[in-house]
């Protein structure tokens, strides 16, 4: 074996053991699921209070304000925030005034932080729950967010994020990556003490948990992310609601694609980068020791497997490597392991009818090629000090999906 060779397949060991550590999550996701359920530790019959923030969002915020007016839930605040939107985001929103549980603030364009705290000034909630404006809820999302809350140090709840817009070969593929990255992986981190973040279009918090540590962070395009970590190492849990369903757009474009996840991981970073005071401290919680360990994965393992990908071809073009022996039953066990995940994570979803998605699967490897990408043009804008742009979704209306009862 050639010294050339020999790096590769080194190169290799980061994906292979995140595949194997997927693996052993699964038993922690059934553990989850498993897992004795308790009654709400909030308040009886609490108010919740829904924040909607929106710029440029016409196409489908009546389709979401729709949604959860019509949920039923009993005791509900609306509160819908124009971010200086130059459509006719305001207008829609006027429109659902004459219903005495909405509310609407216009304010000038300052970003997503500032629209959220511009809701959580006016918010009279016990619980605040933040999503997007394309979201589309379920008469069971409140309700199951709520029981996300099973004891009094549960500052917050993730609610299940899902694909409304299937459409695609692309999008198909954005499904299933949605089953496994959220739908496994955050049972299991959330059963351990280790989930890291709340999605921004479908999160609940306590309203004293938010205002105890500031609300959002208007400096950074992962608000979401930060305020996760802040409510955490305020020493409160933050839960999983798998079944606190939210379908929302994913990008159908692959440019779409990009330019959202450039954005998280120069989030990531961002929050990383405003935190990295925590990670000299000694750890005091499971998700400090976990933090390090997701930034490595997140933001280290791309770099690594796109440096191994390029000796690869090096390699093949040397004549060094051939795709028999060792090499070959790695590739085939990558893929394995990637099939078996992908289901065992659609059967804990029950998502079904997703399984004829699975055909989209093998687009997961130029899927990885290029979220590695991503992270290094994330990490390059980040270390030249771009402007760190929202890159706001453009939103289709488009539905293949209605949210489920």
């Amino acid at each position: 074996m050639t010294p050339l060779t020999t790096l590769v397949l080194m190169l290799a060991i980061p994906s292979l053991i995140m595949g194997f550590i997927n693996w052993a999550l699964y038993p922690l996701s059934i553990l989850f699921e498993l897992r004795q359920k308790t009654p709400p530790a909030l308040p009886r019959n609490p108010r919740v209070t829904v924040v909607i923030p929106a710029y440029n969002e016409a196409v489908v915020l009546a389709g979401c304000v729709d949604s959860i007016l019509a949920s039923g839930f009993p005791n509900l605040e609306l509160i819908l925030v124009d971010d200086g939107s130059t459509d006719e985001t305001l207008q829609i929103m006027r429109g659902f005034e004459h219903d005495e549980r909405v509310t609407v603030i216009g304010k000038p364009n300052g970003g997503k932080g500032s629209a959220l705290n511009a809701g959580i000034a006016r918010g009279t909630g016990d619980v605040f729950v933040f999503a997007d404006a394309d979201g589309v809820f379920s008469r069971s999302t409140i309700p199951r967010l709520l029981e996300g809350f099973r004891h009094e140090k549960v500052g917050a709840v993730c609610g299940n994020d899902l694909p409304i817009n299937v459409t695609s070969p692309l999008t198909a593929l954005l499904a299933l990556m949605t089953h496994v990255g959220t739908g496994m992986t955050r049972r299991a981190l959330a059963l351990v003490g280790m989930l890291p973040i709340v999605a921004g279009n479908s999160g609940a918090f306590r309203a004293d948990v938010v205002r105890e540590v500031g609300g959002f962070r208007e400096d950074t395009v992962g608000e979401d992310l930060e305020l996760t970590w802040r409510v955490q190492f305020a020493g409160y849990d933050v839960e999983f609601a798998p079944h606190a369903k939210v379908l929302a757009e994913v990008p159908s474009t692959l440019t779409g694609l990009w330019k959202q996840r450039v954005r998280w991981q120069r989030g990531l970073i961002q929050t990383a980068r405003i935190h990295r005071a925590r990670f000299e401290q000694k750890p005091s919680r499971p998700v400090d020791a976990y933090l390090p360990i997701n930034l490595l994965a997140m933001l280290a393992f791309p770099v690594l497997q796109l440096v191994g990908l390029a000796l690869t071809v090096l390699a093949v073009a040397l004549g060094d490597i051939r795709f028999d022996g060792i090499v070959e039953v790695l590739v085939w066990a990558g893929m394995a392991l990637a099939l078996g995940v992908t289901v065992l994570s659609l059967v804990l979803d029950r998502a079904w009818r997703d399984f004829q998605l699975l055909i989209f699967l093998p687009l997961w490897i130029l899927f990885s090629v290029m979220m590695s990408c991503v992270t290094v043009s994330a990490l390059w804008q980040e270390a030249r000090g771009h402007e760190a742009r929202w890159n706001k979704l453009a939103r289709t209306g488009v539905r293949t999906l209605d949210a489920a009862a």
